[in-house]
């Protein structure tokens, strides 16, 4: 029997369910919103894994980079540890010069000797200068030499926009970077060494009897954050590198020129926080990593394995990895010999019509060619397809 009740209660239940389905659309295919406002002359958001830039603005504009100069300092001796051509328990003279070194300080003595690695801790925790100068005389010589070394390190790293007059940072017309140069050189230092990363995450250090903190207060606020830099100069005003991993996800964010300690780390909570909750990345394949099989002609064998030489990582909005595509095309006819590491074709991944990674796909192993008998039957079987 018919009653309006039944009626208006099967209405609000259709009503009810669009919404809800609204709403899990919405989540599935969000659209990722504009990052936060940031008051900074120059800032940077990417991801360690991929590279790709989250969020910025003048991030490729040259800026005065202050104490953040030091992570290039870092990455420079962390080489020469790695070359073997200096060794961590070093014994460092102590130079005049590194212990007039003004500002930001260790507190070294002349005519000291200090061992490397607690220079280069000194340097990272307590940022002084007087530290990067004897750290820079001991592997290059001199000051100026190791500058010399930085921007060698500088252009092998892409950060095309970089150049460095000295260890420290302190001001100088020829001593400039970018935002989006400093997000290079973290994840390098990040990838390279981290051994050496590892000490930016140190909060406190005492030496000569004075004890000082590390100045990133994010290490003491975001258990998430294990790095990297501050600097301050009048001319540069406040900036900080910072570096987080969540779920196994990591960010790099430079912002440059803010007005205070409290704004940049404002800033570069704001961004992070930002980035966590709006991207993801994921690890799709593995180095030779098997991916599927091509068909081989003239071969002594009727295919070969395919996949890529380096790791894939891809960062995207979340939500959107449910719609993401992955579409191969193989060279065809593929014709033997193949050798291993040979492009034999593309990967190509897409959101919807938006396509998001095109990587070549290499032979995993080499197919030689196979005898007379086999290579004519193929040329016959291509003949007749």
């Amino acid at each position: 029997m018919f009653h309006p009740f039944n009626q208006l209660r099967e209405e609000k239940l259709r009503l009810l369910c669009s919404i809800l389905l609204a709403l899990l659309a919405l989540d599935v295919f969000a659209v990722v919103p504009p990052p936060p406002p940031i008051n900074a002359r120059a800032y940077v958001l990417t991801d360690f894994h991929t590279g790709k830039v989250l969020a910025g603005s003048h991030a490729d504009e040259r800026m005065e980079p202050a104490s953040i100069t030091k992570v290039m300092t870092a990455y420079v001796v962390a080489e020469e540890l790695k070359a073997g051509h200096v060794r961590p328990d070093d014994p460092v003279p102590v130079s005049e010069k590194a212990w007039r070194m003004e500002g930001s300080r260790m507190f070294i003595e002349v005519g000291d000797t200090v061992p490397l690695k607690t220079l280069l801790e000194g340097m990272i925790v307590q940022s002084g200068n007087d530290a990067s100068v004897a750290l820079a005389e001991y592997v290059a010589g001199s000051e100026e030499a190791f500058a010399a070394l930085m921007n060698q390190a500088a252009q092998r790293l892409g950060m095309t926009n970089s150049h460095f007059a000295n260890s420290t940072g302190l001001p100088d017309p020829e001593h400039y970077t970018t935002a989006h140069d400093i997000a290079r050189l973290s994840a390098a230092l990040i990838r390279d060494h981290p051994e050496i990363y590892g000490l930016f995450s140190v909060r406190e250090m005492t030496w000569n009897g004075i004890r000082q903190h590390n100045r990133n207060r994010l290490l003491w606020r975001d258990p998430s954050v294990d790095g990297i830099k501050t600097g301050h100069t009048s001319s540069a005003g406040y900036c900080l590198a910072a570096s987080a991993e969540r779920n196994g996800m990591r960010l790099i964010s430079v912002v440059f020129g803010t007005e205070s300690e409290k704004a940049r780390e404002r800033a570069t909570q704001a961004l992070l926080n930002y980035g966590f909750r709006f991207f993801e990345t994921r690890r799709l394949y593995d180095a030779g990593q098997e991916i599927g099989r091509a068909p081989v002609w003239m071969g002594v064998e009727e295919e070969v394995p395919f996949g890529l030489q380096e790791e894939l990582w891809l960062t995207l909005g979340r939500g959107d990895f449910q719609r993401l595509k992955a579409t191969v095309e193989l060279q065809d006819p593929l014709l033997a010999p193949v050798a291993q590491g040979q492009t034999i074709g593309r990967l190509k991944l897409a959101v919807e019509q938006e396509v998001v990674g095109d990587h070549p796909l290499a032979a995993l192993k080499s197919v030689e060619e196979g005898g007379l008998w086999k290579k004519a039957r193929d040329q016959v079987r291509l003949w007749l397809r």
